[in-house]
């Protein structure tokens, strides 16, 4: 499968939007940035909710420095949420945004969710969460359970949550997860599966979850990107990214 067999990003007269939305663990821009913005650019994403984003000395910098390279703008995260941001493209509407840190458990690295909502055309909107969750089983399922609560504070209608799971399907965070949520793989499978590692694909810790009304249309890992060579997803980082298409409703009232 290609990405020609997905529809790009666009609004329906309908008042819908059709939003393309990558998730990409980029272990803090640490590797082969070059292939990196190559991949990324090459999946034409209308929204980009990354993991590992650079959180340390001069980190506005290297963020602005992909969202440039890769056709995007900064909408939030990075250091302020501890690693996952949210990226875009001019075609998005910020509504508003917010940086959540997480509990701190000793010893272990401090977490956050970096969240959005985010307008597209006259009626569209969607409220989207990028997570990195813990490797710590006790600490990753309450984590779970904060990003259906922040997902329900976010007051959208439509919402989608975005990133590295740190745990596979079958785990019970991931269950609980795609038990309130739409796991976009599951729904329409498109491309391929494993995400860990991008050297020897194995398992499935990425992923993007979606509420109930919006329509996955496709969600998988992108393969053939044009100009996008096997060692550039390789070089990039760990991770492979999860490509997700989606339909979004009009906001209707009740």
């Amino acid at each position: 499968m290609t990405l020609a067999d997905l529809p790009a990003g666009r609004t329906e007269p309908d008042g819908s939007a059709v939003v393309r939305l990558l998730s990409y663990n980029i272990r803090s821009m640490r590797d082969d940035r070059r292939a990196l913005a190559r991949v990324v650019r090459a999946c034409a994403p209308d929204v980009v909710c990354v993991q590992e984003a650079p959180r340390f000395f001069r980190w506005r910098k290297h963020a602005a420095w992909l969202a440039r390279e890769c056709g995007l703008v900064y909408v939030t995260g990075g250091a302020p949420a501890t690693g996952p941001m949210i990226l875009a493209t001019l075609r998005a509407t910020v509504v508003r945004t917010e940086d959540v840190l997480l509990p701190h458990t000793p010893g272990l690295h401090r977490r956050g969710f970096a969240t959005a909502v985010l307008g597209f055309g006259p009626a569209a909107r969607l409220g989207v969460l990028s997570c990195h969750l813990s490797l710590q089983t006790d600490e990753r399922q309450a984590q779970g359970r904060m990003l259906l609560e922040r997902l329900a504070a976010l007051g959208t209608r439509h919402t989608v949550a975005a990133g590295d799971l740190n745990e596979r399907p079958g785990g019970r965070t991931f269950r609980r997860l795609a038990a309130a949520l739409q796991d976009g793989w599951a729904v329409a499978p498109w491309g391929g599966e494993h995400t860990s590692t991008a050297r020897s694909p194995h398992q499935r810790i990425d992923a993007v979850l979606a509420s109930e009304g919006v329509e996955v249309l496709g969600c998988g890992v992108p393969d053939g990107l044009e100009g996008v060579s096997p060692e550039d997803l390789r070089a990039a980082t760990d991770h492979l990214p999860v490509l997700a298409v989606l339909r979004v409703p009009p906001d209707r009232p009740d």
